[in-house]
């Protein structure tokens, strides 16, 4: 099956490439000889983490070495934890130690985090070198490596310390996602099915006809999906490259009560996937009464979740707690939660919810639970 290609242009940045296929890891070094800003480097340090080191990174590194880069690499703690200042001062630590200038490029080698984190390290290091991202969970290769949001976690939340790198290239090989359990998989499925309701009609019912194929993971299923969700951010991040319109703030659909969750079970006690997904059925009943919202789409996509593997949570909490939790979320706006509501697919509304208004909805939510 041939690779997929779609090419992400950003007003003010390079344009870049996302190639999305099996087994595209082993010809990354001549793809990346090709991208223009990295025709002359000679040097590239690949991050990667624990988990996908032994599995991943020879195969990256002599890939690099075919292309012509004299590969080093660095190996960070798998999970959030990597996500901090004190790691990423490690590596720009190591950095120095290998004498890498302004003419080298960091390879991002893995899921979520190590693209943050590595993204984050490029942007600062030397005031910036480029890039390239080779994800290797589905929801990294659907969202976090495309956009260029980088960044690392501090005592006081997630994602304070960051800023905008867009990748020079991203490489997606569905290949490596064989690896992933279900839990993770239902992780990115979550994000598709976002990106469909925001998107189109015509993304959002090509997903519900797919789903099965989807969670079973069929092979040409699975690139599209990505293929579909790169597109759809893709656009959004070239109407709104650093979030200061509101366009992007679309992407945070399913994640205001999402988070909330996450935070007050613990994290790691449900997937991200688990609980953005919930979000969306939250939002979907709080939009149907602000905004509108069908009662049918509400109902399709609590059925498109249901196949991807993405049940309604059993868990709930005192709804006091999760309005305060939604109130610390950094998309909070002078002490109101905001929601991306969905009038319909492909049209989405952000709204401030008052707090009174907020607290029966949750109220309703959790009593849901039983």
């Amino acid at each position: 099956m041939p690779a997929t290609k779609v090419v992400v242009n950003v007003p003010g940045e390079d344009a870049y490439d996302v190639r999305i296929g099996a087994g595209i890891l082993d010809s990354l070094g001549a793809h990346l000889r090709r991208v223009p800003a990295l025709e002359r480097t000679e040097r590239a340090l690949v991050v990667t983490d624990a988990n996908v080191a032994p599995l991943y990174r020879d195969a990256a590194k002599a890939s690099l070495a075919e292309g012509g880069f004299r590969a080093s690499d660095v190996v960070v703690c798998a999970g959030e934890d990597a996500k901090s200042v004190a790691v990423a001062a490690e590596i720009w630590d190591a950095m120095a130690q290998l004498s890498l200038g302004r003419d080298c490029v960091v390879v991002a080698l893995g899921g979520g985090v190590v693209g943050d984190l590595a993204g984050f390290v490029a942007s600062a290091y030397m005031r910036g070198v480029p890039v390239v991202q080779v994800p290797t969970t589905l929801l990294s290769m659907v969202d976090s490596s495309v956009g260029g949001k980088t960044g690392v976690n501090l005592e006081a939340g997630k994602n304070l310390v960051g800023a905008f790198k867009q990748p020079a290239y991203v490489c997606a090989d569905t290949a490596t996602l064989a690896t992933l359990d279900e839990r993770e998989w239902a992780c990115g499925c979550a994000e598709i099915a976002k990106a469909s309701v925001i998107d189109s009609d015509e993304f959002f019912f090509w997903l519900v006809d797919a789903a099965d194929a989807l969670a079973a993971r069929d092979e040409a299923v699975v690139s599209e999906a990505i293929a579909r969700s790169v597109v759809f951010k893709a656009d959004v991040v070239a109407a709104d490259k650093t979030e200061s319109k509101g366009v992007r703030e679309c992407l945070n659909y399913g994640h205001t009560l999402g988070h909330a969750v996450e935070a007050l079970a613990g994290y790691g006690t449900f997937s991200h996937g688990a609980a953005v997904a919930e979000g969306m059925r939250f939002a979907a009943r709080l939009g149907a009464a602000l905004v509108d919202t069908p009662l049918d789409l509400v109902e399709a996509q609590d059925a498109l979740l249901d196949a991807l593997g993405l049940p309604a949570l059993s868990w709930s909490a005192e709804p006091e707690a999760m309005l305060a939790a939604m109130k610390r979320d950094k998309k909070a706006r002078r002490g109101q939660v905001r929601f991306v509501l969905p009038r319909d697919v492909g049209d989405w509304q952000l709204v401030d919810v008052d707090d009174d208004t907020l607290l029966s909805h949750v109220d309703a939510w959790a009593r849901s639970k039983g």
